[in-house]
């Protein structure tokens, strides 16, 4: 990736188009599924996404995998897709801009409470 892809994004353009292609030859539950899977992931994504591509890439993987072997997105992804995400992500860990600006933002109310 080159300075210039970097500043204007248009790898990560690139990359959702490829997943995308990948997306329309899958079955329609399936399809539906990435939809919800994306969705769910964003929230987990720093400002530009970018550390999300390698989670959606293996989650396309997957998606491909399973649906060769002819099982339904339900049977792979269970119920709980927001919660399949928010393990993927590893909540706990993911740190997003909205959690730097949170910490920042209680630093600063502490400060000025005198604590």
């Amino acid at each position: 990736m080159n300075f210039w892809e970097k500043i204007t994004g248009s790898d990560i353009t690139k990359e959702f188009k490829s997943f995308e292609l990948r997306v329309s030859k899958l079955p329609a539950d399936y399809q539906a599924a990435w939809k919800q899977i994306k969705d769910a992931l964003w929230p987990h994504s720093d400002l530009t996404g970018r550390n999300l591509m390698p989670i959606l890439d293996g989650v396309l993987g997957l998606l491909e995998e399973t649906a060769a072997d002819g099982q339904s997105a339900r049977e792979v992804l269970g119920d709980d897709i927001k919660g399949f995400c928010s393990a993927l992500a590893g909540e706990e860990g993911a740190k997003t801009y909205r959690d730097k600006w949170r910490r920042e933002l209680n630093d600063t109310i502490a400060r000025k409470l005198g604590k």
